[in-house]
């Protein structure tokens, strides 16, 4: 089974610049995308009902905000919008869903760079995710998770790692939360095949960044 997570940065944007015609040509057996910035009413057709696939979305109240999609060729037997906590689901962050052989997370991570108190809500959110896996682990099951996490783990996985070690993202709380995912028995299968610097996900838009590959993993 082939896997792809991808943040778009707006679903309808990527529609645009050729979004459809990379998805057929891709043809992967799932893909996650997360901050679609959409709700399912404001998406064309060829977003919402694509050959082959099953579709599901789960969207922020607040139009044009956060967001995630699933693509799936298999159809899980269940799937859930989010963790049942009010403050998170709400934000449309969370796709669930259920193959009885595992269970698929589709996760866009908060972000704690604008202020405070979206850095208490990111930890909180870690802490909530981290309870729920640890207890459906407890119970046996697999756990697949794909996302854009807002946290780089590792110096590693960041450009300029000194240079950012107070900066949310970075920072030594998001970490440890990071460690103890992994402590829990969770793999971040990136570094199982791929022991090399430079590999990132993000890159600032400003001064050449992705040009010159300064960017994160996160």
């Amino acid at each position: 089974m082939r896997l792809l997570s991808w943040n778009v940065n707006g679903i309808r944007a990527a529609e645009r610049k050729g979004f459809v015609d990379w998805f057929s040509e891709i043809a992967p057996d799932v893909l996650n995308l997360q901050e679609t910035k959409a709700h399912k009413e404001q998406l064309s057709d060829q977003l919402t009902s694509v050959d082959g696939y099953h579709t599901y979305f789960s969207s922020a109240e607040r139009k044009g905000y956060s967001g995630v999609a699933t693509y799936t060729r298999s159809e899980p037997t269940k799937v859930d919008f989010g963790f049942g906590i009010d403050k998170f689901d709400n934000e449309g962050r969370i796709l669930q869903l259920d193959y009885d052989a595992f269970i698929l997370f589709n996760i866009y991570f908060p972000n704690g760079k604008s202020r405070t108190e979206r850095l208490e809500y990111k930890m909180d959110f870690y802490e909530a995710f981290l309870k729920h896996i640890d207890k459906l682990h407890s119970e046996g099951r697999n756990i697949v998770v794909c996302g854009d996490v807002n946290t780089a783990h590792k110096p590693i996985d960041l450009a300029r790692p000194k240079e950012n070690e107070k900066i949310s993202g970075f920072l030594p709380m998001e970490r440890e939360w990071m460690d103890k995912w992994v402590e829990n028995g969770f793999v971040d299968t990136l570094r199982m095949f791929n022991e090399e610097p430079g590999q990132y996900s993000w890159w600032d838009n400003r001064g050449g960044a992705r040009a010159r590959n300064v960017g994160w993993r996160n």
